[in-house]
């Protein structure tokens, strides 16, 4: 019934929903009223049938949502996270403002209990976790990998590794699909994190790429400040990977802004060391040691491996480089498979 509401522009408010994943029923935000039906129903695990009569925002309804937030927000340390914290971090924040909740109404201990992991890409701060299950069940449901799990009941309810061990002894595979469905910022990304200071309330700028680590092609919005990348999202409507990322493609952005990443080319001296040149030099001497190399041990010397985070304009220039220049089919890419 959910997505039938989304298609006719109806929004229903959720916290445990992601359309990636099968409908759960856990948040209760999304209850409606169903004519012929004594209590209102989820939304989310309802299906639609001809002729079905639904209100999704009477004055009752509402009032029940409002009451089930501020339960949710009354548990959680704190509401206000940085959107650095991941790509749904805000839905919790959203939610209460909308509905004009100030957390002091219904108070509670927090929920759960943050973990210290010395993995450096995913904080667990459960003192935010609403038990929403969004986690857990993108592990499985996604990914197939079941790193994580849902331990006791209750309001002792945590979600965990096996053995209650460490995430980097589990079988996670730090893709990051919990920190970007997480709804309350409970699972953040620590990389992004060290530039919350920096960035304070400001927004980040978000800028659509395809990530240059494989042939798949997956788009990812770049998050930066200042010129500067503060993170990865992956792109929930990316043909290719539907938000999902690999641990590359969501965490290693480093190398852009490296100390050590080259920005001129270099060429070796007669002293044995490395110096500045111009692109002009560099080509001619490459293009010298080709003619040389082919000269003295002929062109199936000569081996190409196009590299998988080139575009594939380059790909096509590198094979078109070893078929037409030297003859041959000797050329590989190494996205291939």
């Amino acid at each position: 019934m959910s997505v039938e509401a989304q298609r006719h522009q109806n929004e229903i408010p959720t916290l445990c929903y992601d359309p990636r994943l099968e409908p759960f029923g856990g948040c209760r935000l999304c209850i409606v009223e169903l004519e012929g039906a004594r209590n209102p129903v989820a939304s989310c695990t309802t299906k639609a049938t001809p002729g079905m009569v639904v209100r999704t925002a009477t004055d009752t309804i509402e009032a029940y949502r409002k009451t089930l937030l501020e339960m949710v927000v009354g548990e959680n340390r704190e509401v206000d996270v940085s959107p650095l914290r991941g790509y749904a971090s805000g839905e919790l924040t959203d939610l209460r403002d909308r509905y004009g909740i100030n957390g002091t109404r219904i108070t509670g201990a927090t929920s759960g209990t943050s973990k210290t992991d010395e993995n450096p890409f995913i904080l667990r701060d459960y003192e935010l976790c609403i038990s929403c299950y969004r986690c857990v069940r993108v592990c499985a449901e996604q990914e197939g990998d079941h790193a994580i799990n849902v331990m006791n009941r209750g309001f002792h309810t945590q979600i965990t590794t096996e053995f209650d061990g460490l995430l980097k002894d589990s079988a996670c595979t730090f893709c990051g699909q919990c920190i970007q469905t997480c709804p309350t910022g409970a699972l953040a990304d620590k990389k992004a994190l060290r530039a919350a200071d920096e960035i304070a309330d400001a927004v980040p700028d978000k800028t659509r790429t395809i990530c240059p680590y494989c042939g798949v092609g997956c788009s990812v919005d770049v998050l930066t400040n200042n010129e500067k990348i503060v993170g990865i999202h992956p792109a929930m409507d990316g043909p290719a990977n539907e938000g999902a990322l690999c641990v590359k493609g969501q965490f290693a952005y480093d190398f852009v802004q490296h100390s050590d990443r080259l920005k001129t080319p270099l060429i070796r001296g007669d002293d044995g060391e490395l110096h500045e040149t111009t692109w002009e030099e560099a080509l001619d001497k490459a293009a010298e040691g080709y003619r040389k190399v082919q000269a003295e041990h002929g062109r199936y010397s000569i081996y190409g491996v196009a590299s998988g985070r080139a575009p594939s304009e380059a790909a096509y220039l590198m094979q078109k480089f070893i078929r037409v220049g030297f003859g041959t089919n000797y050329i590989d890419n190494c996205s291939r498979a």
